[in-house]
């Protein structure tokens, strides 16, 4: 009998205040045509909420969507905790409005990479799938 290979598993969520939404539901959307399994853990929740939840459920990939400007320290703040509970083999994405100048401070922070609000959906896509792919090969 052949093994069925696990879905890729992503855990989306919005911390701090931002209630704007729209950007990453689309993502969710795409995501799951992709053939992911996607977690949407809703807007307003804390940092110590949403790494909890990444941990739970066993995800590949955590991403956050920030629209209001304080991503430096809510991405702080989850990649302390990502350490302090030894889950740094989850991968930490960011989208949202992120300038330039802040992806060398937020990559020290432990985020793996950035996606902009130009980003596309098949780089997003792609890059998920690859970090899975890595992520399964040290299994």
């Amino acid at each position: 009998m052949e093994k069925k290979e696990r879905k890729i598993r992503v855990l989306l969520g919005k911390p701090g205040l931002c209630g704007h939404d729209r950007g990453v539901l689309i993502l969710a959307m795409a995501l799951r045509d992709a053939g992911m399994e996607v977690i949407y853990s809703g807007r307003h929740n804390s940092p110590e909420q949403i790494v909890g939840a990444a941990i739970q459920e066993d995800v590949d990939i955590l991403g956050v969507s920030i629209l209001s400007g304080a991503h430096l320290s809510l991405c702080r703040r989850i990649g302390d905790l990502l350490c302090e509970k030894k889950a740094q083999d989850i991968c930490f994405v960011v989208g949202g409005f992120i300038p330039d100048e802040d992806v060398p401070e937020l990559k020290t922070m432990g985020v793996q990479e950035v996606f902009g609000v130009t980003s596309s959906i098949k780089d997003i896509t792609g890059y998920f799938s690859q970090v899975a792919k890595n992520r399964r090969s040290k299994d």
